[in-house]
């Protein structure tokens, strides 16, 4: 398969698939009108229907100091979008009778067996109690582990916080996988297993627990079993030599709202962080580590879409993909406790995506049972299982942008069904 490209059995005119060539360009005014009004630099716009591409379009400028503009081709970092593609490597190996959704971690994981819990984590004091029961692998899959989010390794001034420092949990860039979970091991728990929904570093578990599982490191099963399976020749946890050129800058707005650059990767004005994705790093997170193209990522939605099938060969069991993609968490932990956002209202969470369990307000024609994720740099996807729907949202902005939203309505109102 080509760079940047999908091939011309994954595309489709629009007509072809059921949505309105005229409602798709309605998409691209209002990504462009976006990109004028200086909220992007660029953006890459992706909508499938039907297992196909009926829209595959690059806006604006993946580097303004440059004037080079942005590119079909062009590599994102993707971060939390990397949650998925772990999920969906963990079902493979559930498939194979390798991993037991409903199994104690500490099965495959003995360092996070026998964890203690803090009886209030807020406190300033640290008491633990015994935990109810082990975290399981689906506790992992759907943050209702126990374990916690990264953002309190860095900030937080409780004492249990204190602990996670003391493990040195706030350096993970330090850490591979096997010396995290060895941290994680010596720590409590947040809460009880099971009892609250928490985002958290439960996803980089996977990673770890992927390896054993699997016997191989965790970049070379996920390139082995996904990646060149799908043909997704762009994605990994770090951009080559000769690709660098190709990866977009990141970008945020100062307070004159003016876009700046905060990340060049080819060491232009901006910062370059120890998170550049220009060498391979030593954590190679399941929770937000991997850089990837619209064209990739096209063909991993698609897979899902169609029920773990992609051209004619298939990567997952339809029942693990249905799996994956319902909600597994109980009435009383809906919505998500994220943070007060409305794009969470309505949400459950099923293994490694959110799921919409409600209508609401925020986008009111997002469907129920339509999954997907973000990516805290500004990238999204979702996918519609009753419409046959794929939308792909890419950017680079700290913090995130609001162009999945301003788009979303447009990609359902393009459906011909709903003119």
């Amino acid at each position: 398969m080509n760079t940047g490209k999908l091939n011309s059995n994954l595309s489709a005119a629009p007509h072809e698939v059921g949505l309105s060539a005229k409602g798709l360009a309605c998409i691209s005014s209002a990504t462009q009108a976006f990109i004028d009004d200086g909220q992007l630099a660029g953006a890459v716009i992706v909508v499938a229907r039907r297992g196909k591409v009926a829209q595959f379009e690059a806006h604006g400028m993946m580097d303004i100091a440059a004037n080079k503009p942005m590119q079909k081709d062009t590599i994102f970092r993707i971060y939390s979008m990397t949650k998925p593609i772990a999920a969906a490597a963990v079902m493979m190996l559930c498939e194979e009778g390798k991993l037991q959704l409903d199994a104690p971690v500490s099965t495959y994981l003995p360092e996070l067996g026998r964890l203690k819990v803090a009886a209030d984590a807020d406190a300033e004091t640290l008491t633990l109690v015994e935990a109810d029961r082990d975290m399981t692998v689906r506790d992992l899959m759907r943050h209702t582990s126990g374990l916690p989010g990264a953002a309190r390794y860095m900030v937080g001034q409780t004492a249990v916080d204190q602990r996670y420092r003391e493990e040195g949990l706030h350096l993970l860039h330090e850490c591979n996988l096997q010396e995290m979970v060895e941290r994680l091991g010596r720590i409590p728990l947040l809460y009880q297993p099971g009892t609250k929904w928490h985002y958290s570093i439960a996803a980089d578990v996977l990673g770890r627990l992927i390896e054993v599982v699997s016997g191989q490191p965790f970049d070379v099963f996920l390139t082995e079993r996904i990646f060149q399976p799908l043909g997704m020749v762009d994605t990994g946890f770090y951009v080559p030599a000769e690709k660098i050129d190709r990866l977009a800058g990141m970008y945020s707005t100062t307070s004159e709202g003016d876009l700046q650059v905060i990340d060049a990767p080819e060491g232009g004005t901006g910062h370059v962080s120890e998170n550049s994705f220009i060498e391979k790093p030593k954590f190679l997170s399941a929770g937000g580590g991997l850089a990837s193209t619209a064209a990739d990522f096209s063909r991993f939605c698609l897979m899902l879409s169609c029920k773990g099938v992609l051209a004619g060969k298939r990567l997952m069991r339809t029942e693990s993909v249905e799996l994956m993609t319902r909600n597994h968490l109980p009435v009383h932990l809906i919505p998500l406790d994220k943070k007060p956002d409305k794009r969470y209202a309505g949400l459950g969470f099923g293994l490694g995506v959110s799921v919409r369990v409600q209508q609401t307000d925020w986008v009111p024609a997002s469907q129920v049972g339509e999954y997907g994720w973000i990516g805290g740099t500004s990238t999204e996807f979702w996918i519609s299982p009753r419409d046959e729907l794929v939308a792909i949202t890419l950017a680079q902005h700290i913090p995130f942008s609001e162009l999945s939203e301003r788009v979303k309505p447009l990609v359902y109102d393009a459906i011909f069904l709903r003119e």
